[in-house]
């Protein structure tokens, strides 16, 4: 029953297993039309072909049309335009590096600032001039004041009050020549040129620097977000053990709630899948006295399509990791929905499988997203590599500079689509797509399934 319900349950967001005969197709956005093409590619090579020269050329138009579409001032792609200055000033790509380790480095400047004028430690000190440059100095490391924090670093040393050979003389001479300082004067340097300027507009008009009020405000909202889509879901699954717990006149199934998998299972849990959202469970024959359980269904909630798209490499990880159980043994899983531990026979475990038709069998992407007008068919992680990549850079570049370029230059991504290993995915991201797309299921497609009608 749970296998017909599965198969029953309306997929509003499958794609076709062909994608060249989708509606649209002929007067699909760049976009739309990249990925068309890029599948027709690989199904030309899956046959054993060779894509022809005209498909290389719509290609490298399809791309060219991308990078315009990104590049236009108002309503292009801030990240795109920003990877562009980056790509044709040195200083800009100097000041980006220094930026990622920013953070890193702030912290290791104010732990050497503390250690010399901590505030308990200045309190131990007498009174005088000493204390009180210290507590200055230190003022200006929680402004991040690098440059007063460097410049204040001869005056100290001198200082009578501080002896040579002291701890503290010790400490300050540590941060005369720290790479951490040196570098966060720099970045401060750097920040006041146009180009970096320009550069860091852009980044912001993206979302909000790390570490800030409004990215975690933003990160508070989605978090809050994916809880409803997990208790929607988890509802579903609830909904779906009483049916078929009344089908079969017991109550054999049973629902848990973010469940984690044990370091037990001999396999590695390396960038795989380790906590579900909700399990559905069936009661199995009690093993050496104690309670024990069968997986059923496992499901994992989205707040987006292209969520579930983007995970799933790692729910497929996820799947091997389980069926790396040994069958005879009975596996402790910790579960996060109040009720501790549910005991896992290895042999159900053991009995799922990480292909297309294994994960049809036995897993579920729960959404709640809207209906799409046109479903989006290139995937973020594909367009950022197209968009990203050296070629494409300088297309955009000679834009930016000339007001044209030519799509041919654009052939060398064509070429690493088709012979590099690392564009593998991008090659074969409709059909990783269509097969995330094909575990998806609305929310409410999946109560009415059960429930028997439709929404």
């Amino acid at each position: 029953m749970l296998d017909d319900l599965l198969k029953g349950v309306v997929r509003r967001y499958r794609l076709p297993a062909d994608a060249r005969p989708l509606p649209g197709a002929r007067t699909a956005n760049p976009s739309t039309s990249l990925a068309l093409v890029i599948e027709q590619a690989r199904q030309t090579i899956a046959d054993g072909g060779e894509p022809d020269a005209k498909l290389a050329g719509a290609f490298t138009e399809a791309l060219a049309g991308l990078i315009r579409e990104a590049m236009r001032p108002a309503a292009g792609d801030p990240v795109i335009q920003a990877m562009v200055i980056e790509h044709r000033h040195a200083h800009v790509r100097e000041y980006a590096s220094l930026f990622a380790r920013a953070g890193q480095d702030r912290r290791q400047v104010r732990a050497a600032v503390d250690a010399v004028a901590h505030p308990a430690r200045l309190q131990r000190m007498p009174d005088g001039p000493a204390r009180q440059a210290l507590a200055q100095w230190r003022a200006a490391a929680a402004r991040q004041s690098w440059r007063d924090v460097q410049m204040g670093l001869p005056r100290l040393r001198a200082m009578p009050e501080i002896a040579s050979g002291s701890p503290l003389q010790i400490g300050l001479a540590r941060l005369l020549d720290n790479p951490a300082l040196v570098r966060l004067q720099r970045l401060d340097a750097l920040g006041s040129d146009e180009a970096v300027r320009r550069y860091q507009a852009l980044r912001d008009r993206h979302g909000p620097r790390p570490g800030s009020a409004e990215a975690a405000a933003q990160g508070g909202v989605s978090r809050k977000r994916g809880k409803a889509v997990e208790a929607a879901a988890a509802r579903a699954l609830g909904a779906l053990a009483e049916r078929l717990d009344r089908e079969e006149g017991g109550t054999a199934y049973r629902v848990v709630t973010s469940m984690l998998v044990p370091s037990s299972i001999p396999a590695s849990h390396a960038h795989a899948k380790t906590e579900w959202d909700a399990v559905l469970l069936r009661r199995a024959p009690d093993v050496e006295g104690e309670p024990a359980w069968d997986v059923c269904l496992l499901v994992e909630a989205k707040a987006s399509i292209e969520a579930a798209a983007t995970d799933l490499p790692r729910l497929q990880r996820g799947v091997r990791l389980l069926a790396h159980a040994e069958a005879g043994t009975v596996y402790p899983f910790p579960f996060q929905s109040g009720e501790g531990v549910v005991r896992l026979r290895g042999s159900s475990l053991r009995a799922l499988a990480a292909d297309e038709a294994g994960l049809a069998r036995s897993v579920l992407y729960c959404c709640d997203a809207p209906d799409e007008p046109e479903p989006r068919l290139l995937g973020a992680a594909s367009r950022m590599q197209l968009l990203s990549a050296p070629a494409s850079l300088a297309f955009a570049s000679a834009l930016e500079e000339r007001g044209e370029a030519d799509p041919r230059d654009l052939e060398a991504v064509w070429s690493d689509l088709l012979h590099s290993p690392r564009w593998a995915a991008v090659l074969n991201q409709y059909q990783a797509l269509r097969q995330a797309r094909g575990l998806l299921v609305h929310v409410e497609d999946l109560m009415a399934a059960i429930a028997g009608g439709s929404p």
